[in-house]
């Protein structure tokens, strides 16, 4: 697998025969319509196409069919996140790390090195990591990393079989009445909204379950534990959201805030953590329970 310094692993392409460019450029514009020509052009100039072993290309290189090319995602300006990820675990099949608030697992969007993903790839050389499920880029804790691929599919499943305990710790607004009803499980259904960034409760049968325990509570916050039962998008923000507790600094329930890109604001964290998870570990049958150092904040 190809990479670059930043642990950045290239993308792969085939050249058909049936296909009549004249340069590398030809075909790249048309294989790849999104991507203006000019990108196209900054990445082979600054040697971001190559050939499958790793040779640079130019973009007015001919067309060869029927040959595999590799080329790399350039970003002109990329978001700085200057929080570390932490390595909890590691052995010949799994990679437990602590994810720092604001950095997204994998690349999307202004993301590329300042990934989770990435930044691992880099500490450890380890080209082959894949996460085996993810966490929301506002949300600090755990992520489990699989490292040899033929056993990735393994570790997926746990989570599509829904065989893995995951733990939240959360902080709230301080509600009497809902605490007095506390430890209790909430269900309803979840759906899309308008806007594709929230859900929202809608009726008909649940399709949710979050089950939610008090642990402190220090006026005007208090502290929750929040096991959830199924694993729908934004299921705990927005079942927190239904309750009337809005997580402290969620800037998408209930009101949805600008994005920032790059003047981002690390004064506010989302108080969401993925404290802890255990499974029974599909390739050593040994079992796995990890807890993450982080705690959210009360005060």
């Amino acid at each position: 697998m190809q990479v670059n310094s930043e642990g950045v692993s290239a993308s792969r392409v085939y050249l058909p025969a049936n296909l009549t460019h004249e340069t590398l450029l030809d075909f790249f514009v048309d294989h790849f319509p999104h991507i203006e020509a000019d990108e196209w052009l900054a990445r082979f100039s600054e040697g971001l196409v190559m050939t499958a072993d790793g040779q640079p290309l130019a973009a007015s290189d001919a067309y060869q069919s029927n040959t595999h090319l590799l080329y790399f995602r350039r970003l002109v300006r990329e978001p700085q996140i200057p929080f570390e990820e932490q390595i909890l675990y590691q052995d010949d099949h799994i990679l437990v790390a602590d994810k720092p608030h604001f950095l997204p697992v994998t690349p999307s969007g202004l993301y590329l090195h300042q990934t989770l993903l990435n930044r691992l790839k880099k500490k450890t050389g380890l080209q082959t990591l894949s996460p085996i499920h993810r966490i929301d880029r506002d949300t600090a804790g755990l992520v489990i990393f699989c490292i040899q691929p033929h056993e990735r599919s393994a570790y997926q499943n746990l989570f599509r079989d829904r065989v893995v305990t995951k733990i939240y710790e959360v902080v709230v607004p301080y509600s009497e009445a809902l605490c007095a009803k506390l430890p209790m499980n909430y269900c309803s259904r979840l759906e899309e909204s308008e806007h594709f960034l929230q859900m929202c409760e809608v009726e008909g049968e649940p399709n949710a379950n979050t089950y939610i325990e008090l642990i402190e509570i220090m006026k005007p916050w208090a502290k929750y534990r929040l096991t959830p039962i199924t694993g729908k998008k934004h299921q705990l923000r927005c079942h927190l959201n239904a309750l009337g507790v809005p997580i402290k600094h969620d800037q998408i329930y209930p009101i949805l805030t600008p994005y920032q890109e790059y003047d981002l604001d690390f004064s506010k964290p989302l108080q969401l953590l993925a404290k802890q998870i255990t499974f029974i570990d599909p390739v050593t049958g040994e079992g796995r329970s990890f807890m993450s150092p982080r705690e959210v904040c009360l005060i």
